[in-house]
């Protein structure tokens, strides 16, 4: 089976910053990858790199058939960057919903807008994914009578009503008070049991031990480990992998 992402060769400065340095990478449909590491190791930057958020120093990026080449130029690159991010949805720390519309609104702006679906297969699609997420029943308010956890399952509805073939999860949780945490992680597994393909920057070791075909771990902008999670956990290869999950354990303790 073809990979449905296909990472070669990546780099990304940030002036004279190496930020990542050579990634490659490739993940296979349906499969959930969990990115971890130390803040500043370039985890988020590589999701953000995987749909053009940042343009790439160097190398390519391929989602689902669609390649493109980092510094391109012109109408072809930026086409392509728009068919590469149709084949992806992204849900960010920071929910991102447009506070003078309602839920429904927010969740119908893109398929709309951007792909051009007609408007009342929008919603029908919307209040699915909605359903899913166990929020139909707030598709008429408006995010600021919704808690960090709403918002955020919102968030995930909407990306997942652009139909892509691949979500992108940058720090899902972060931004949570750690009680409305496990309500959004729920969601993810969900997802995930849904057969997505997931490629998720997180915190959550739990998660990651739970729900992960694979466990990726970033130091100083290099994949330093890629292994399943039984494995990662019980015997991590490379000391500073050992060191993260050590403070992860004694903070369960």
């Amino acid at each position: 089976m073809d990979p449905i992402i296909k990472i070669s060769d990546l780099d990304k400065y940030f002036g004279m910053l190496h930020v990542l340095k050579n990634i490659t990478l490739e993940i296979q449909p349906r499969e959930v990858v969990c990115l971890i590491g130390r803040s500043g190791s370039g985890k988020s930057t590589l999701l953000r790199c995987t749909n053009f958020l940042e343009e790439p120093s160097h190398g390519t990026i391929e989602v689902d058939g669609i390649k493109v080449e980092a510094q391109g130029k012109g109408g072809e690159h930026r086409q392509q960057i728009h068919d590469l991010r149709l084949k992806t949805g992204m849900v960010f720390q920071e929910f991102n919903l447009f506070p003078h519309m309602t839920v429904l609104g927010n969740v119908i702006e893109g398929p709309v807008t951007v792909k051009g679906m007609d408007r009342n297969q929008a919603i029908a699609l919307a209040e699915e994914n909605l359903d899913s997420v166990g929020l139909l029943f707030k598709k008429d308010e408006y995010p600021n009578r919704l808690s960090g956890g709403q918002k955020q399952r919102v968030a995930i509805a909407r990306a997942l009503t652009m139909q892509p073939r691949v979500m992108l999860f940058d720090e899902p949780t972060s931004a949570l008070d750690p009680e409305l945490i496990g309500e959004v992680l729920n969601v993810m597994k969900k997802v995930a049991k849904d057969g997505m393909t997931m490629l998720v920057v997180t915190h959550e070791m739990g998660f990651a031990r739970e729900v992960a075909d694979r466990v990726i771990v970033m130091a100083e902008g290099e994949l330093i480990e890629d292994s399943n999670p039984d494995e990662l956990f019980r015997a991590p290869k490379d000391p500073r992998t050992k060191a993260l999950i050590d403070r992860y354990r004694s903070g369960e303790s």
